[in-house]
């Protein structure tokens, strides 16, 4: 094993596991992390609760007595979601202390049916906020069209968030006005900005995996020679984008109020094309003040042979901007690659939770106490 986790920890990234169960909880599995792995935060979504809650483990007891309780299958599903969360929460509530808030946090995604309605998204991550009720939260909330105001108003009231399904540099920077527009609402009633945290998930596999699926299509060598370079050249241009914005005139007014920064996490760093090292999205991403959510095969890859060599983003920007220009040119249209990646991630996790809701209703119903 080398101690490639603590280099990208000294590195200013952030690890953070992407998964969360029960039996992890219970097993002393995430502490260990915390303890052996440097692990200083945990990412969930509905895909993660839907295998998490359908393998059974360690949710028996409060599947009974919900059925017992005759709730509704939506009700029981963010009982077991939100009690994870909370059991999570408190373990990682001494990273939380330590790191004065900026670690030691645990995310939860909004419903993913919401997702392209504000109103309802405000109004489920207030409750999500209450139900969890642990200041070391994350509410996760897509940036959709309909999802930007609700960052901004939730923000606003005091709720850190974690922006998910990021993938274009134009709604990233949207992501970013929103959040300090949120920021600015706080400030103006009077709220505590230094308690106020937000990352902001920017997803980088799936970059690769519709861009390279094109490449392959149009099938020259050219084409062929840019596989591997998309999902990378997006995500360092993001960090650019980033150091920008959180360097300008209207971050320093929010700054001298004592905001954070909103931090940019890579999220979807499993890597699908077995082609390319594991750690690709890892080793190659590395940048102070960023945060890598890793799924535990990646963490576990990186653990025992990720070569961290030091900042791989700075320096690379001009050369990002002329591979993406390059894909460009073959005629492959960044516009309706993200685009379709935002609506691929809206339709999966909503068919996640639809999975969720079917399973949980079966075994709502099996262990039904039977009637008097």
């Amino acid at each position: 094993m080398t101690d490639a986790l603590k280099r990208l920890s000294d590195e200013g990234v952030a690890i953070w596991l992407d998964d969360l169960s029960r039996k992890r909880i219970t097993s002393g599995n995430l502490a260990e992390l915390i303890d052996q792995q440097h692990v200083v935060g945990v990412t969930t979504n509905p895909s993660i609760f839907q295998k998490a809650i359908s393998s059974g483990d360690g949710y028996e007891q409060q599947l009974s007595d919900l059925a017992a309780r005759k709730v509704t299958v939506e009700e029981a599903i963010r009982m077991i979601t939100t009690a994870d969360v909370r059991d999570a929460a408190d373990i990682l509530r001494p990273v939380f202390d330590a790191t004065e808030g900026q670690d030691g946090r645990v995310s939860i995604e909004v419903d993913p049916r919401l997702a392209h309605n504000t109103k309802a998204t405000v109004a489920e991550a207030k409750q999500l906020a209450w139900l969890v009720d642990r200041p070391n939260t994350l509410i996760k909330i897509p940036a959709t069209m309909g999802g930007l105001p609700a960052i901004t108003e939730v923000i606003g009231r005091g709720i850190s968030v974690n922006v998910t399904l990021i993938f274009s540099l134009e709604r990233y920077r949207q992501v970013m006005d929103a959040y300090l527009a949120g920021l600015e609402k706080a400030k103006a009633a009077g709220l505590d900005l230094s308690k106020i945290h937000s990352v902001a998930s920017f997803f980088v596999s799936r970059v690769d995996s519709e861009i390279d699926k094109r490449l392959d299509g149009i099938g020259t060598d050219e084409a062929k020679a840019l596989k591997g370079k998309a999902a990378l050249a997006n995500a360092r241009l993001a960090y650019e984008a980033f150091e920008e914005v959180f360097s300008g005139e209207r971050w320093a007014a929010l700054d001298k109020a004592h905001a954070n920064k909103q931090r940019p996490l890579w999220a979807s760093t499993g890597v699908k094309d077995p082609a390319y090292k594991d750690t690709l999205y890892v080793v190659d991403l590395v940048a102070p003040g960023t945060v890598n959510t890793m799924p535990e095969a990646t963490l576990e890859a990186t653990a025992d042979h990720g070569e961290v060599t030091g900042d791989t983003i700075r320096g690379t920007y001009e050369q990002a901007r002329a591979e993406l220009d390059a894909v460009a040119k073959l005629g492959i249209s960044y516009d309706d690659v993200v685009q379709l990646l935002e609506d691929e991630g809206v339709e999966k996790f909503e068919a996640s939770w639809n999975d969720l809701l079917k399973s949980t209703e079966a075994e709502l119903k099996r262990l039904a106490p039977a009637e008097d």
